[in-house]
């Protein structure tokens, strides 16, 4: 890892680690809305993952279009590109970003989002604020192919409750992501020393989800409750945000298990033996936690075939709080209780 930029008279650095993948569409809108920061970011590193388009070439041009976006007397960002001559896959390309990376913050960015005009400032000024969090994510507005608003925000898809944020905002991220993922890489910046505990990410595991966590083992996880991003929603999105309606709950209950039980037991693992590597930085109790949460996944990957034989264990976990710490509660016993063998 290449030592942060150097400091330029107090003002913060920041880096940008935009991946792609046949993105041509989209890209000119994202790199335009970064040019436009009220901050502008010191560099974009831009991985690009294989892609069949000319995304990168347009890139370019537009980066060098873009002076003409930024306020008087601004600077753009240097641009940087690392193109994989194989896909290496969401996460892998992104951990690749991130080290090439030299800005003391990094914020993680899609090809297809643009980015609200005081995104930057804004999210690093909480970096710098009382307590110093390591990493910060936000809220973000949904909208369609077009661009056009579909009249809902990320956190509002994701049924996102005041009690969550206020517990986050309390210091209790661990114990809130643990049970779910909130973190969106397209909305996140964090301080560059976190990756010294976050790398490698986990090939198990998406890379925005690992760094929350690895940040709020820590305390040093925060989140803002407003729209950092335009966040687009279209049938290419690798990752995307919605809400299952009732039928589509219903279809995921009685989905076969298949490996789902298997691969939570191993990203459990993964992440309690990260943790105990951490060695002081991770406080006990939240060991402890992340202990109890392999054993509620070793629980359920036990589970028989029979749906009867699983009614017993199933109730016990529930009775016990393990469905409501690490799970969504009764819907995610009953998920379990109604899954296909």
């Amino acid at each position: 890892m290449t030592d942060p930029l150097p400091d330029d008279g107090g003002r913060p650095l920041l880096s940008v680690a935009l991946c792609t993948y046949n993105g041509a569409r989209y890209i000119e809108a994202q790199l335009r809305s970064i040019c436009a920061q009220t901050l502008v970011p010191d560099e974009i590193v831009l991985s690009d993952d294989a892609s069949r388009d000319d995304v990168v070439a347009v890139a370019r041009r537009v980066h060098a279009s873009c002076a003409q976006s930024l306020p008087e007397g601004g600077m753009r960002p240097r641009l940087r590109v690392l193109q994989n001559a194989v896909s290496l896959g969401v996460t892998r390309n992104f951990e690749q970003a991130v080290k090439a990376c030299e800005g003391a913050f990094i914020a993680l960015c899609d090809q297809d989002d643009v980015w609200h005009p005081e995104k930057a400032q804004r999210m690093v000024a909480a970096l710098q604020a009382s307590g110093r969090p390591l990493l910060v994510h936000a809220d973000a507005r949904l909208v369609d192919s077009q661009g056009q608003p579909l009249g809902s925000t990320l956190f509002g898809a994701l049924g996102v409750s005041q009690a969550e944020l206020d517990r986050i905002h309390a210091g209790q991220a661990f114990g809130v992501l643990l049970r779910r993922n909130l973190v969106t890489g397209a909305t996140t910046v964090f301080r560059r020393e976190l990756l010294e505990q976050a790398l490698p990410f986990p090939r198990d595991w998406l890379h925005d989800e690992w760094l929350g966590l690895i940040a709020a083992a820590q305390g040093g996880a925060d989140v803002l409750e407003w729209s950092s991003i335009d966040y687009r929603q279209h049938g290419a999105n690798q990752v995307g945000a919605g809400r299952l309606g009732f039928a589509g709950r219903v279809r995921k209950a009685l989905a076969p298990r298949g490996d789902d039980a298997s691969r939570r037991q191993t990203k459990a693992t993964i992440l309690l033996e990260r943790l105990r590597a951490m060695g002081a930085l991770v406080p006990g109790t939240l060991l402890e936690e992340a202990g109890a949460r392999l054993a509620h996944q070793q629980r359920r990957a036990a589970l028989a075939r029979s749906r009867l034989a699983r009614l017993v264990p199933i109730v016990r976990a529930l009775m016990s709080g393990d469905y409501a710490r690490y799970d969504y509660g009764l819907q995610g016993a009953i998920r379990d209780l109604l899954a296909a063998p």
